[in-house]
């Protein structure tokens, strides 16, 4: 039988004083390894067992060293976010003034670069050091919705008790990550913050509301940069012959020529002008173009050896919460991507089956459902893409010539903590036992 959980919009309804007494009978008893009367919400609970491993102690202080005003600037110019401040502003410094809560803005680090809001909110965040320059990370402050967000990788509510830490237990926060639509980096947190008093469970769905809007803004911004691109580039590749490519910085496709078209090319992460080896193409000759980059098969050098470009080695590494990337190495070189939830998900499970799985077994394995074979082939079809000559299908696996090397986490609930896929669940239960 399931036990009953925590649930914000029935506390909302409730007497704030009744609601701030469960909330504090859950925590007490949870952290003396005792049975609460209703299970804390699994994102809080997982983060309190985060905060266990940690031994992070819950009387400690919030406080953290401030980033120096010189770089804190340097963050604010170095972050895409900047250029989306107008949007969350608009979004949510307003709502966030008139319910006595501020917004606040951080990098992909948990460092607070921007806040705005209530002016007596702001003096009280100052007392908890939620000011410019901290640090908002579960590892420096405990469970709380910025560094809590950033563990899981989605939209999270911390609401007075829930916060790990004594010191945050009259403050309640909500926040939503937002993602560069260009290749789904982090770029940081968007959250607003305030007074526990200010607790209304529907400012989650505002805040991860805006956050998508900010990440709309962006990837319209990108489209017009590829455009731009485009129209410097397709007249160059009009008089080249043989196979060429136009990319932008984040590999994604302005133009082409010669060959079939892809929406986007993994770069390394040291792209350079020059001779460069990479897995879906094999040896190419790069150029620069204002805004990107032109890309030009090297025929002869894919001809005379055609195990120039054979990828012999993938490394599937899943060891840190948040960013999980596939490395691929051959005779040529070596190149590596970061992956999202889904996609490191499937290849999880394909280093777990060598001998393969079929997308029924896979969608199965994800979904817990082998009707979802569609959806597992397209999200297969996205990976192959990427990674030509290292995944085989029919049945669907990493190819018998390359070495596989997996790296999981140190500790098992840390194993992709944002899956809920059966397989998943089942694999950290065995590490745990």
């Amino acid at each position: 039988m399931n036990r009953a959980q925590v649930d914000l919009n029935r506390l909302a309804a409730m007497d704030a004083a009744k609601a701030t007494r469960l909330l504090h009978q859950v925590r007490e008893e949870t952290l003396a390894g005792r049975r609460p009367p209703v299970a804390p919400r699994p994102v809080i609970d997982a983060s309190w067992q985060r905060m266990f491993r940690l031994g992070l102690d819950p009387d400690r202080s919030t406080s953290s060293v401030l980033l120096q005003r010189d770089e804190l600037e340097e963050r604010r110019r170095s972050s895409v976010l900047g250029e989306v401040m107008r949007t969350l502003s608009a979004g949510l410094a307003g709502i966030a003034d008139a319910s006595m809560q501020i917004m606040v803005v951080t990098d992909e680090l948990g460092r607070v670069l921007w806040r705005e809001g209530n002016l007596a909110v702001l003096r009280q965040a100052n007392g908890i050091c939620l000011e410019e320059g901290a640090a908002w990370s579960e590892q420096t402050t405990g469970t709380n919705a910025v560094g809590t967000a950033l563990a899981m990788g989605r939209a999270v509510q911390v609401h007075s008790a829930e916060h790990y830490v004594h010191t945050l237990h009259n403050w309640t926060c909500a926040a939503a990550p937002v993602h560069d639509p260009r290749d789904q980096r982090l770029l940081g947190i968007v959250d607003v913050s305030g007074p526990a008093s200010s607790f209304h469970p529907a400012t989650l769905a505002l805040v991860g509301s805006v956050a998508q809007l900010a990440e709309v803004e962006m990837r319209d911004r990108h489209l017009r940069s590829i455009e731009r691109l485009r129209s410097v580039a397709a007249p160059i590749l009009c008089r080249i012959g043989g196979r060429a490519i136009a990319v932008d910085a984040h590999g994604w496709t302005a133009a082409v020529t010669g060959m079939a078209p892809v929406d986007r090319l993994p770069l390394p992460k040291s792209f350079r002008a020059g001779r460069v080896w990479l897995p879906s193409l094999g040896m190419c000759a790069v150029e620069p173009l204002p805004g990107g980059w032109l890309l030009r098969v090297q025929e002869d050098a894919r001809t005379s050896d055609p195990a120039s470009g054979a990828a012999s080695r993938v490394v599937l590494d899943l060891s840190r919460p948040r960013r999980w990337t596939v490395s691929v190495s051959g005779t040529a070189g070596s190149w590596s991507q970061e992956l999202s939830p889904r996609h490191a998900e499937l290849l999880y499970l394909l280093a777990l089956h060598p001998e393969g799985r079929t997308a029924a077994e896979l969608a199965q394995d994800v979904f817990g459902d082998r009707t979802r074979t569609v959806t597992v082939r397209a999200e297969l079809s996205r990976v192959r893409r990427n990674l030509a000559g290292v995944l085989a299908h029919r049945p669907y696996r990493f190819s018998e010539e390359v070495e596989v090397e997996l790296r999981r986490p140190a500790h098992p609930v840390d194993l992709l903590p944002q899956s809920t896929a059966p397989a998943v669940l089942a694999a950290r239960s065995a590490m745990t036992a």
